[in-house]
């Protein structure tokens, strides 16, 4: 379901309970989006106002922000026309999907003024806006419109702030019978799209359940439907669920009975709903728009490696000549005597030929026979002398690729910290500059976090969803008998199973999740390694995340599905059994 205006006259009514509550902090983590950090009499809260153009929303959250070390300028006139102030209003306009938060604060010359913030969510074309509600002038916005972008309506700062263009339609809450049936017209078009364009804030998924429960048969029954539909929408009683069918995933504060049966996850409060469907779509947005430059190095530099191998073993086939350099310069120093300055090649019998056979050897007319003898030596020596140095640089670029390839399998699966701290990574391993190297505050380094999963039977699992993690993990972290697997010869993550002693279960469930952390995400019968962590090292001076290991043993495992990692990860632990098979 889009974000209707219907769910943003669900969630400003639950936002009414913020009146009164006064913003002690406000943040700008990411360009579309600001939160308010609020105080109020029914306590402490963050509302989330987002214009993200593919996940416009506005809610409260839980969600924990990673904000940019500057503030934008946007976030900081908001600080000063309203941190410190106090929410007086929270209104929907009309049941267009358009809020405006009043806030009541004081300048700096102590004078109050109230100051609005307007939130439209409208798509692509989603904004956050401050005006002052007297002038009605625009202050600024998280996005400028020009009049390039639109010849309507400018939002650039000292412009008249101007409503988004009227459409057209009927508010659904206040329309008669009468006026719905004439609105529609019903020899033509589907009722369902009709409904959509004739009425404001009602979207193609809650048009599609009032036709279902309609049986869509007469006029009279669609009306009835209709109205039964806005009745509780009307006294503010909401149903705020998700459901799921046939791999997609619809957010609704009504019943959806039209996409029975599906699985439905029901919540207390509209925000709580708007989070869980929300959350993890833009999260994983932002942490694409935050590691795009890391996967574009990585994937530059990969390819750079590939291309420096090709040359190099182009290079190894020419020092393989190494052994006819040498039987050439034999046989010019053994027939001496038949050659002279201006012959072009010399045939001499194979020493080495059990046949007898004769080779050809090409001359330069312009050297004396020593000088070509001198020549075919030191072509020798430079090839043998080059192999061993080639093959040192070719194992060097296939190291090089596998660790950018355990990179690329990192940020894919990374969170926005974890992210961050391959970020770091990179820095300190010289492929991405410290832009804020200057600016940036000496701070501690904070300890890695593995991600925590649990087998059925309680035992904890901890994966590493980076080499920062890998490494903690596995030399510091892991206790010596603890369990340790790995995608066999594969990028992936570190894998440890917390217990001495669990069931062959456990063993599979964490083997399959090393798989699923891994390259071969979407394979089948995935080898994962597994052994002692005290059998694991990680060699002096090894790339990060790099570890050597032996007495290990294979399984051969499926990768699971994403909805089983997540009910791993949120599966309560619980005190596992002890077992006979101990590893």
């Amino acid at each position: 379901m889009a974000f209707d205006g219907v769910v943003m006259r669900a969630v400003s009514e639950e936002l009414s309970s913020l009146v009164g509550s006064r913003i002690s902090r406000i943040y700008q983590p990411h360009t579309s989006d600001i939160v308010l950090q609020l105080r109020g009499h029914n306590g402490n809260h963050k509302l989330l106002l987002s214009a993200n153009p593919t996940y416009p929303r506005l809610h409260l959250t839980t969600e924990e922000f990673v904000n940019p070390q500057e503030a934008p300028m946007f976030c900081m006139l908001l600080r000063k026309h309203c941190e410190g102030g106090v929410i007086v209003s929270i209104e929907q306009v009309e049941m267009e999907r358009v809020v405006h938060i009043d806030v009541r604060a004081r300048d700096e010359l102590g004078d109050v003024s109230v100051k609005r913030i307007v939130i439209e969510i409208m798509g692509k074309h989603s904004n956050i806006i401050l005006i002052d509600p007297e002038s009605g002038q625009i202050l600024d916005s998280v996005f400028h419109v020009t009049p390039a972008i639109s010849q309507y309506r400018q939002v650039l700062p000292g412009r008249l702030y101007v409503f988004p263009p009227e459409q057209g339609k009927q508010n659904p809450l206040t329309v008669t019978e009468q006026q719905f049936i004439h609105a529609l017209d019903w020899n033509g078009g589907k009722l369902d799209r009709q409904i959509v364009n004739r009425f404001t804030g009602i979207s193609p998924l809650l048009a599609k359940e009032i036709l279902h429960r309609a049986e869509l048969s007469t006029r009279e029954k669609l009306w009835t439907a209709f109205a039964a539909m806005m009745e509780p929408i009307k006294r503010h009683q909401y149903t705020p669920l998700i459901a799921e069918k046939d791999g997609r995933t619809y957010f609704s504060v009504t019943e959806l009975s039209h996409l029975e049966p599906a699985k439905v996850t029901r919540f207390s409060s509209v925000s709580a709903c708007l989070q869980a469907y929300y959350q993890v779509k833009s999260m994983r947005d932002v942490v694409k728009q935050k590691v795009h430059d890391l996967i574009r190095i990585v994937t530059t530099e990969r390819n750079k490696n590939e291309k420096k191998i090709e040359k190099l073993e182009q290079t190894l086939a020419e020092a393989a000549e190494a052994d006819q350099f040498r039987l050439y310069g034999e046989l010019i120093t053994a027939n001496m005597h038949q050659i002279s300055r201006g012959d072009r090649e010399l045939i001499a019998v194979n020493w080495y030929d059990p046949e007898g056979g004769t080779v050809t050897i090409p001359l330069d007319p312009l050297k004396t026979p020593s000088e070509n003898l001198q020549a075919y030596y030191r072509r020798y020596n430079k090839a043998k002398n080059s192999i061993q140095v080639v093959e040192e640089q070719i194992m060097q670029a296939k190291q090089e690729i596998a660790y950018m390839d355990g990179l690329l399998v990192q940020l894919e699966h990374a969170s926005l910290p974890e992210a961050e701290e391959i970020r770091e990574e990179m820095v300190e391993q010289g492929y991405v500059r410290n832009r804020n190297k200057r600016n940036a505050k000496k701070k501690k380094e904070a300890r890695p976090e593995p991600d925590v999963y649990y087998s059925n039977d309680g035992t904890m699992i901890l994966v590493g969803k980076n080499n920062k993690q890998n490494d903690y993990l596995t030399n510091k972290l892991a206790a010596s008998n603890e369990t340790w697997l790995h995608t066999k010869d594969i990028p992936g993550s570190h894998v440890v199973i917390r217990a001495r002693q669990f069931s062959e279960q456990t063993l599979y469930e964490a083997a399959r999740l090393a798989a699923y952390f891994s390259k071969a995400s979407q394979g089948n019968q995935v080898p994962v390694d597994y052994t002692l962590v005290k059998h694991v090292k990680k060699p002096s001076g090894a790339k990060p995340g790099y570890v050597i290991y032996e007495q290990q043993r294979t399984l051969y495992v499926t990768p699971p599905d994403e909805e089983t990692v997540r009910s791993m990860k949120n599966r309560p632990a619980e005190a596992p059994e002890t077992h006979s098979d101990t590893r």
